[in-house]
């Protein structure tokens, strides 16, 4: 009670305003926080898109069993990219283009779901320094009342209480909002970076379902699975699940 009680004399009326500020906001960044570390871990395991390396070094082709051996491989990891491999994978008797749609569908749900909380973050960190501003205004005006009441010389004393108000807000309000604007865009930076590299490798895996093995793009070659530019052995090799 003495540390809210000194913490409520420093900031005055916007001790509340700005403490649930920060709440929000340190709640929403351990939030996605621990997403972040969790996707993190789950790159750095020796399983991690173990399918895809297999699939490009090998000449498979969009057979049955090959889909098949995919699908099960792919239903023991719950990462990012391989839960969209799965569904795409399961549609595979599917049209190109529905695909392409069940696709479009499944990255635009994720991507809301790797940047949910980030436009509140965002609010905050507008609001954070308004309510600091309101607070150096309210000690102003404290400040110049109590100069108005006095009938004597102007002393420290009667410059303090509203001065430290106005500062104190001031830096409250700026403290919450610096860590909390530079925590929504590295965030979404981080979220957008997820989608565009599992969009990437998605539509290789649905080019590759189609029997595209690659397309001509200028001077380059854009590689879907099967690698073109080295020689093909006399049999192809056959793709093993993964364990």
């Amino acid at each position: 009670m003495t540390d809210f009680s000194t913490l409520q004399a420093q900031l005055g009326a916007l001790t509340w305003p700005l403490l649930i500020c920060a709440f929000l906001a340190l709640m929403i960044c351990l939030e996605r926080s621990a997403l972040f570390l969790q996707q993190s871990f789950a790159s750095m395991s020796p399983k991690k898109q173990a399918w895809v390396k297999a699939l490009r070094q090998s000449d498979a082709k969009a057979s049955s069993e090959t889909i098949q051996a995919l699908i099960e491989s792919t239903s023991r990891q719950q990462d990012l990219l391989t839960r969209g491999a799965n569904i795409l994978l399961k549609q595979a008797d599917k049209p190109k283009q529905l695909r392409e749609e069940l696709l479009s569908l499944w990255l635009n749900k994720q991507q809301r779901d790797l940047q949910a909380g980030l436009k509140l973050l965002q609010v905050i960190g507008i609001i954070s320094p308004l309510l600091g501003l309101l607070g150096t205004v309210l000690g102003l005006i404290e400040m110049f009342a109590q100069l108005g009441q006095s009938q004597g010389p102007v002393t420290p004393s009667q410059l303090s209480a509203g001065l430290g108000l106005a500062m104190n807000t001031t830096a409250a309000g700026l403290i919450i909002a610096v860590p909390t604007i530079t925590a929504a865009h590295l965030f979404g930076i981080w979220a957008h970076s997820q989608c565009v590299k599992v969009s990437h490798v998605l539509n290789q895996l649905n080019l590759w379902l189609s029997g595209v093995e690659h397309i001509a793009l200028e001077q380059n070659h854009y590689q879907a699975f099967a690698d073109v530019n080295r020689a093909k052995p006399a049999s192809n090799t056959q793709l093993e699940s993964q364990p």
